[in-house]
Parts: structure tokens; C-alpha cells; sequence
């Protein structure tokens, strides 16, 4: 297939996609709440370049979503309810870092009593994103088996995101 004749992403590239906009979308609006709590100006400047950096690339990786696999369009764009699934999706994407990284850290351990500390934070950390994956599918603010729902919420998200004042 030429590269003119793709229309659609693939879908492995529409889950990453989602991914990455989720992820940077609670981490913009995270920025943009604690800005005004940092005292010190060179990191009060650091955070603001961070800021305008995720900004650019949120509205880069919307531009995408027409071209997603599963994208459907949204003329009834739903509010987000409430603050719980901001704070719910924090608590996702910190459970899946954790997974991640406690699974690298096995792979490079030699020791094994850390080998065995290791396992055993990552049957709870996989125990902990299972409790807030479904936690969010039962509230609504994970709706993982409606691709359309699902990548509906992430630009709602995104959108609640870039428009925040900091």
C-alpha cells in the first residue's frame, strides 16, 4: 500500500495514540494545577516550558483522531462529570508506570531476595491497576471495549486539558 493511499491508522497506532493523549492530557492538567504552588522562578519556568510543550503536542496528536481507527464524531460532546475521572486516570497511568517499571527492574536484578521483593510489588501493582481499571469502566470514564466512547473521552479530556487557565 503507498503511503498516499492511507486513510485510516492502524489500529496498533490508534491504541498508542490513545495511549499517549490520555497520558499527556492528566499530566498537562497536573502542571497546570500545581504551577502556582512552585516558589522557585527557574522551576516555576521549567514547569511552564513543560506546559506549552505538552500543549503542542496534544494539539498535534488531535489532529490525528479523524484518521483513528474506531473514531467516531461527537456532536453531543458530554462534559466530564466530575473530577473523579481526572483523579481516576492519574491513578491509572501511575498503576501502569508501576507495572512497567517494576517489570524493567526484575529483568535487571541479580539479587534474589530483590528478585523476590520486586515480584511480589508487581502482583500488587497489577492487583492495584486492576482494582482502578475497574473502578473506571464501572463509573464510565474507561469505556475499553467502545473505541468510538474511548477515543471520544480522550479528546474531551484533552480539550478540558488545553483550555485550563494556569
Amino acid at each position: 500500500m503507498e503511503q498516499e493511499e492511507r486513510k485510516l491508522l492502524a489500529w496498533h497506532e490508534t491504541l498508542e495514540l490513545h495511549e499517549l493523549v490520555a497520558f499527556q492530557s492528566v499530566g498537562l492538567m497536573k502542571l497546570k494545577m500545581s504551577i502556582k504552588k512552585i516558589p522557585d522562578p527557574e522551576l516555576k519556568e521549567i514547569y511552564r516550558k513543560s506546559i506549552y510543550e505538552l500543549e503542542g503536542n496534544l494539539k498535534a496528536l488531535l489532529k490525528f483522531y479523524p484518521s483513528a481507527q474506531g473514531y467516531q464524531a461527537r456532536d453531543d460532546e458530554e462534559n466530564l462529570r466530575e473530577d473523579a475521572g481526572f483523579f481516576a486516570g492519574d491513578l491509572l497511568a501511575l498503576s501502569k508506570a508501576l507495572v512497567r517499571n517494576l517489570s524493567v527492574a526484575i529483568t535487571e536484578t541479580a539479587t534474589p531476595a530483590l528478585r523476590k521483593t520486586l515480584t511480589s510489588q508487581l502482583y500488587g501493582a497489577i492487583h492495584g491497576h486492576e482494582r482502578i481499571f475497574n473502578y473506571m469502566h464501572k463509573h464510565g470514564y474507561y469505556p475499553a471495549y467502545d473505541l468510538g466512547r474511548l477515543l471520544g473521552h480522550d479528546i474531551e479530556m484533552a480539550q478540558k486539558a488545553l483550555k485550563m487557565g494556569f
